[in-house]
């Protein structure tokens, strides 16, 4: 923790009902700080932190982050983790998703400084679009179709680096940045259109496996638990400018699939559609920074961690459902 910091006591958590929002918030109780949640539960879902309502150091505030965020009493960070997170959220809500990005980011560092607490912005590794560069280190400024289907997300995360820079130069805001790339683990919502859910719901039902392409682009999957160490340790560090947490270990979409099948004992035909548009050809982090600054590198083996996911889902995984495309125009937190 930086030397001159006031210690992390009380912090908010934006999109705190949803996949990564949750696994964060039960990080941090158990680390002895008191969280405040907010979600609209447009994509986040009150199961992700049920076991979480009984415990004092726990409140849930559902409120859409597009709007004033007053909070009451001492707040020592605000995590902004509130957005869609997936191709088909942001087809079915471009509008929410773009505003979250930006006016959610707006409000919540606003939080941040009116609070003088320390901010830390969830941003991805779709900053980097279709990127000509590989690995992509921080530096590397991406290729990004700013008129295409996927430009709600990726540019409104990159508008919300370019506003939290702004806070952080302009104000002297104490300011984080973490590029997500692909994670995967329990609560993920069983039909949100990532590779790993959507492979492991058909295999699980006995369903073909829809692989895009040919399926040998490829991803690097990052189990939760780890991403979430990555992240803690971001929170705590003195690393203004973004830092890549995810796994810098490829694997091809076919691979991927022929791997959920065989965890899942299934005998699921696959099944080839064709690539959508803009879609990435290759994603892997270079993750010298993180090890350099932070002392990061993933631990969780993709076979143990899918297993892990597996179990979770075969145990009574929520499993939600796409979000309603009708359901406002509010954000969407993810």
């Amino acid at each position: 923790m930086s030397g001159n910091a006031r210690p992390l006591q009380r912090v908010v958590v934006t999109g705190g009902a949803g996949f990564l929002g949750s696994h964060l918030c039960d990080r941090l109780i158990g680390r002895g700080m008191e969280v405040v949640a907010i979600d609209n539960l447009l994509t986040g879902s009150m199961d992700n932190v049920a076991h979480l309502l009984g415990n004092p150091a726990f409140s849930f505030r559902r409120q859409d982050v597009t709007e004033q965020i007053d909070i009451e009493g001492q707040v020592d960070a605000v995590l902004h983790f509130a957005s869609p997170a997936s191709p088909v959220d942001y087809a079915l809500m471009p509008i929410q998703t773009i505003k979250v990005g930006t006016l959610g980011t707006h409000k919540a560092l606003g939080l941040a400084r009116a609070k003088g607490a320390r901010f830390l912005l969830a941003s991805t590794s779709e900053v980097y679009g279709d990127p000509e560069v590989h690995p992509q280190p921080e530096t590397y400024w991406g290729n990004v179709n700013p008129v295409g289907p996927r430009s709600i997300y990726d540019e409104a995360k990159r508008a919300a680096e370019a506003f939290t820079m702004a806070y952080h130069n302009h104000h002297g805001l104490d300011t984080r940045i973490v590029r997500i790339f692909n994670t995967y683990g329990p609560r993920m919502r069983r039909h949100d259109g990532r590779a790993v859910p959507a492979f492991l719901a058909q295999a699980l039902a006995g369903d073909p496996l829809t692989v895009f392409g040919d399926g040998s682009q490829t991803r690097s999957l990052c189990y939760v638990d780890d991403l979430i160490d990555g992240i803690e340790r971001l929170l705590v560090s003195d690393r203004a400018l973004p830092v890549n947490i995810g796994n810098p270990s490829e694997i091809t979409m076919l691979e991927l699939a022929r791997l959920i099948r065989d965890l899942c004992g299934s005998r699921s035909e696959i099944v080839f559609e064709p690539l959508p548009v803009d879609d990435p050809k290759r994603r892997r982090p270079d993750i010298g920074v993180a090890r350099e600054v932070l002392g990061w590198e993933p631990r969780v083996p993709l076979e143990e961690g899918l297993a892990r996911t597996i179990a979770w889902w075969r145990q009574g995984g929520n499993g939600r459902a796409a979000p309603d495309p009708a359901a406002g125009d509010g954000a969407a937190l993810g």
